[in-house]
């Protein structure tokens, strides 16, 4: 059986998580939110479906409850590029180079993150043998 993924709304909560961290639900409501342009109860009770499905989790301090996210960004990008891609990173990758109007320079900050991942693959891989 396949684990539950985030609907739209609950991605949308989770964005505003990643950024915060641990957070409380006003928290996360007034950065979803800022206008007021959906109600508290209805931010608390998705972050409660969400930490019924695991894709939270809650720490009580007293009568106040914190939320961390669990499912991560990573995550999320991971299920992406194999629901859309069938798992081929080099055609995402270029998928978005050919949608995006990449300049010279972000090309090259891009090449330096790789190139930093794939020194951290290989202390990694090294580190493990």
């Amino acid at each position: 059986m396949t684990s539950p993924t985030p609907s739209d709304r609950e991605l949308d909560l989770l964005k505003v998580m990643w950024q915060l961290g641990e957070a409380k639900v006003r928290d996360i409501h007034e950065a979803l939110c800022p206008d007021g342009e959906c109600a508290f109860t209805t931010v608390q009770t998705l972050v409660r479906i969400m930490c019924r499905k695991g894709f939270v989790k809650k720490r009580s301090e007293g009568r106040t409850d914190y939320y961390t996210p669990v499912y991560t960004l990573e995550k999320a990008t991971s299920r992406f590029v194999d629901k859309v891609f069938d798992g081929a990173l080099d055609k995402f990758v270029l998928s978005m180079l050919s949608a995006e109007n990449v300049s010279p320079e972000e090309m090259r900050e891009l090449e330096k993150l790789i190139a930093k991942a794939r020194r951290a693959k290989q202390e990694d891989r090294e580190k493990g043998s």
